[in-house]
């Protein structure tokens, strides 16, 4: 179990714990729109480095440590690499090709990734009510995500679309392989959060893991895209502006404190509410629509949301009723 200082319990105020995932949710529309007129990786770069510095200006106003030990930094550059130049990179790479709702999908199957490694780091306790609501969100993101056809062929026990190798055919040739990649690269730097903060400031190692990590970014934009940000319009500048100051210093910025403190299976559960913001503001303002199926995938992810953060209360009130029954007069005839 990880007893150190910063596994002490996080605020729980819900606009606060919700904050992170409603801003990811709607700046993934916000990148989708100005997209068409922008490259990638220069994308990417511009949501890292002024928001790092950004958070840095206000960890500096907040008073917060500044100073790092040689451990911190090497601490802090692979935090970088890892939840910076990686998933913001695969990020970007993938939402070109791909829908906004779509692509948060994908990047929302990592609540099952940081249970598992916080299960074998941390000792955090899940329970078979958590489990199930780990299955529970990634059924409903499977729903979201997975193109009807598929889910009806499987219901009718058709699998010749897995045989024929289309299925991985259209998931290589679109984006949501590098979105996979990018949760695998968020899920892995949920955890580091925890080892960081051992030898800095939360706060001040979010800020210059952005930092860090965006400078390659717009290293790789210089030497391999062109027209990066010539064709962009006053709202497309407005839009990165929104995903920058919103989607990227004040959500990491909040995310990344909570995670050095509470529970991250429970605070990395709540990332399935981005998609659901994400296809939400993406219909209203992309009119991108959903299906009765992705309807159904909303309503599991929200259930299995609910399973996980009450997952503790749940289990006891079961086993209240469980032992309630067995003492009734039914239930000690039902034992006989």
């Amino acid at each position: 179990m990880d007893s150190s200082p910063s596994a002490q319990p996080a605020p729980r105020h819900p606009i606060l714990l919700i904050a992170p995932f409603f801003l990811w949710g709607t700046a993934m529309v916000a990148m989708k729109g100005a997209m068409p007129h922008t490259t990638p990786f220069f994308m990417a770069g511009m949501r890292m480095v002024p928001a790092g510095l950004l958070v840095l200006l206000v960890s500096l106003w907040l008073g917060r440590p500044q100073r790092l030990s040689g451990k911190a930094w090497l601490w802090i550059a692979l935090f970088a690499l890892v939840d910076g130049t990686l998933f913001q990179g695969f990020l970007a790479s993938g939402l070109q090709r791909t829908g906004a709702g779509l692509g948060s999908v994908m990047i929302d199957s990592q609540p099952l990734a940081v249970a598992v490694m916080a299960r074998g780091l941390f000792g955090e306790h899940i329970g078979a009510l958590g489990w199930i609501g780990l299955l529970w969100g990634i059924a409903g993101i499977s729903l979201l995500g997975l193109p009807d056809e598929w889910i009806f062929a499987l219901v009718h026990g058709n699998t010749d679309w897995l045989t024929a190798g289309t299925a991985l055919d259209t998931l290589l040739q679109g984006g949501e392989w590098l979105m996979l990649l990018a949760a695998l690269s968020m899920a892995t730097g949920t955890i580091l959060i925890r080892y960081i903060c051992r030898h800095a400031d939360a706060v001040v190692a979010t800020g210059w893991h952005m930092v860090l990590g965006g400078i390659p970014l717009f290293g790789l934009s210089a030497f391999t895209e062109t027209q990066s940000w010539q064709g962009l319009t006053g709202m497309d500048w407005a839009a990165i502006a929104y995903s920058t100051l919103f989607g990227s210093a004040i959500a990491y910025g909040i995310f990344f404190f909570l995670a050095s403190k509470g529970n991250l299976t429970s605070l990395s559960a709540l990332t399935f509410l981005t998609p659901v913001f994400a296809l939400c503001f993406g219909n209203l303002f992309l009119g991108e629509t959903l299906s009765l199926l992705q309807w159904l995938g909303v309503s599991f992810t929200l259930v299995s949301i609910y399973l996980i953060n009450r997952r503790e209360s749940l289990t006891q009130r079961l086993r209240q009723w469980l032992l309630a029954w067995e003492a009734s007069p039914t239930g000690t005839a039902g034992s006989d």
